[in-house]
């Protein structure tokens, strides 16, 4: 092997990370996270002296996608159904949630903070008589804003 070819740096496990939440002090084990995605929004534009008949494209408005979070049901633990029954008329606490992508030693190597983040959606475990596996639910939060760090 080259030297060069030992500086290149692995790339990262994703097995490894932890999700906090801005009302709980401590962070909450999730199976699994996804829908950390943005993108603007494609605006077509003329300008009315443009001496060509087509149109440019210019980034719009930010979008983003609902995170889905996955994790298992323990005895007790109603602390998202509770907030998601705070959506009755039009109340609800909104969190900033933050996910933190850890290394081998247990350092944050990158961040993902989402901004206002709401529940729009729970979905309780299926039950199988013939199943072994552990009970899992399913969070789905909207959120207003995500910002990405790296360490």
């Amino acid at each position: 092997m080259t030297s060069e070819s030992q500086n290149q740096p692995w790339p990262l496990p994703k097995f490894y990370f932890s999700i906090s939440f801005e009302s709980l002090n401590s962070a909450i084990s999730f199976q699994e996270v996804s829908g950390l995605d943005t993108e603007p929004q494609t605006l077509e534009y003329r300008k009315g002296n443009n001496p060509q008949f087509s149109t440019i494209n210019m980034p719009g408005i930010v979008k983003t996608g609902n995170i889905i979070l996955k994790k298992g049901v323990f005895r007790n633990d109603n602390a998202f159904w509770n907030w998601y029954n705070a959506l009755k008329m039009n109340i609800v606490k909104r969190e900033t949630i933050v996910i933190k992508l850890l290394d081998e030693s247990g350092s944050t190597t990158m961040t993902w903070t989402l901004s206002n983040a709401w529940p729009t959606k729970i979905t309780g475990t299926d039950l199988n008589s013939e199943g072994s596996e552990i009970a899992i639910e399913t969070l789905e939060l909207a959120y207003e804003g995500l910002s990405i760090s790296e360490a």
